[in-house]
C-alpha cells in the first residue's frame, strides 16, 4: 500500500498531555449562577435552562472560581485574566508532555500555539519560553482563529514542518478558556447554548520528525477542507465587551452533508476505506455533531465513545477537545502496529481538518 511505504520517515506523535484548571462546577451550579440574571431579562426561564441541559454536559472545569466571574465586566478584565490563566496552564501542560516524552524544553525546535479565546502580544508561547528555559533560537507559530478545528489543524501544520525537518521536535500547545469569553448580557440562543457547552482546558502534543528514534503513531497524511460561503456558521463577532459567539444551527447539517464525502475521498487517496480505520478521534462538537459523524460515517456506537465521554465530563474545549480524545486513546494502549486512525474536527471557516494516523 502506498501509504505504508517509507512510513518510518514520517512525523510521529510522541506524547499527548492534557490539563484542566483547578476549579470545577456542575452544570446545575452554572445554571444557578446564571438563573438570576436570566430571570430579569427573559420571560421563558425554563426554555433557557432546557437549552443549557440539552448539550449533555455534566459539568466543566473553569479558569477561575465561579464567584469571580461576575466581577469581570470589561473585555480588558476578561482578557487579562485569560493571559494569566493561559500562561499558567500552558506551562503546566508543556512540562507534563515533555516529561512523558522523556525530553526537556531545550529539545524543542518549534512551537505551534493555538487558541481562540484570548489575545496576547507577545503570544503565550513566547511568555512560556522564559518560564520553561527554552532555546532562544526556537521557532514560534502562534495561530489564532481556527477555533474547534485547531487541534487537528495544528497537528497537521506541525507535521508539515517535520516533513521538512526530520530531525526536529515540535510542540502543539492548545489553551482554551471559553468561560472567560461568556457574554452574560447576551440571551440569544447561540450564546445560551455556548454557555452550557464550552469548557476550559489545555493540551500539548509532542511531535518528532521521522529521523528521531521514537515510537508513536505516524502522521501519514492530512487534509484541509473549506466549505465556500459559510463564514457565518461559526466564529466571533468582536464587540465592545469582547467575543460574542456566532454559532449556527446548521453546523450538524453541514457535518452530516459533507463529512462522509470528505473522509471517503481522503481515505481513497491512500487506498483505504472506512472499514480499514480502527480508531476514530473526533472533536466533541456537541451531541448533534457527534450524532452527525456517527450517521454520516456509519460508525458503530463504540467508535466515538471517548468523544461522548469527554463531552459529558468536561464539555467542548474548542481546539483542545480533539487532543483530549487523542490523549485518552493513546493512553488506553488499544492501538496495535499497523492500525489506522483518523482524527477529525470542524470549525470556523466553515471548514474541516482530517489527519490520517498509522501505528
Amino acid at each position: 500500500m502506498n501509504s505504508a511505504s517509507g512510513q518510518d520517515s514520517l512525523p510521529l506523535i510522541r506524547a499527548v498531555e492534557r490539563m484542566l484548571p483547578p476549579h470545577y462546577a456542575r452544570q446545575d451550579q452554572i445554571i444557578g449562577a446564571l438563573r438570576e440574571l436570566w430571570a430579569t431579562r427573559h420571560y421563558n426561564l425554563e426554555r433557557l435552562e432546557e437549552l443549557h441541559r440539552s448539550v449533555q454536559v455534566d459539568g466543566r472545569f473553569l479558569a477561575l472560581p465561579i464567584e469571580r466571574y461576575p466581577g469581570l465586566v470589561t473585555f480588558q478584565q476578561r482578557n487579562d485574566a485569560w493571559i494569566q490563566a493561559a500562561t499558567d496552564l500552558g506551562e503546566q501542560v508543556v512540562r507534563k508532555a515533555l516529561d512523558r516524552a522523556g525530553l526537556t524544553p531545550q529539545d524543542v525546535d518549534h512551537v505551534f500555539f493555538v487558541t481562540v479565546t484570548g489575545i496576547a502580544t507577545p503570544s503565550i508561547e513566547a511568555r512560556l519560553m522564559n518560564r520553561l528555559g527554552m532555546r532562544p533560537d526556537m521557532k514560534r507559530t502562534p495561530i489564532f482563529g481556527l477555533g474547534c478545528v485547531a487541534g487537528a489543524a495544528g497537528t497537521a501544520r506541525a507535521s508539515d514542518y517535520l516533513r521538512a525537518w526530520k530531525g526536529h521536535t515540535a510542540l502543539l500547545i492548545s489553551v482554551e478558556l471559553c468561560s472567560l469569553t461568556l457574554q452574560r448580557e447576551d440571551l440569544s440562543i447561540p450564546n445560551i447554548i455556548a454557555s452550557g457547552l464550552f469548557g476550559d482546558g489545555a493540551a500539548c502534543v509532542v511531535l518528532r520528525g521521522g529521523e528521531c528514534p521514537d515510537a508513536g503513531p505516524r502522521v501519514v497524511a492530512t487534509r484541509s477542507v473549506m466549505y465556500p460561503n459559510t463564514e457565518r456558521i461559526m466564529g466571533w463577532d468582536v464587540v465592545d465587551s469582547g467575543f460574542k459567539v456566532v454559532l449556527s444551527a446548521k453546523v450538524p447539517q453541514l457535518a452530516r452533508e459533507f463529512i462522509r464525502r470528505d473522509v471517503d475521498g481522503f481515505l481513497a487517496e491512500h487506498g483505504l476505506k472506512r472499514e480499514d480505520v480502527k480508531h476514530w478521534v473526533a472533536h466533541t462538537g456537541g451531541p448533534k455533531v457527534l450524532q452527525a459523524f456517527e450517521e454520516a460515517l456509519e460508525l458503530p456506537p463504540e467508535a466515538l465513545a471517548r468523544s461522548w465521554a469527554s463531552l459529558r465530563e468536561v464539555g467542548n474545549l474548542s481546539s483542545a477537545s480533539v487532543l483530549f480524545v487523542l490523549g485518552e486513546m493513546l493512553e488506553s494502549g488499544e492501538a496495535r502496529p499497523g492500525d489506522w486512525g483518523v482524527m477529525m474536527a470542524m470549525g470556523p471557516g466553515f471548514c474541516a481538518e482530517l489527519v490520517l494516523l498509522r501505528w
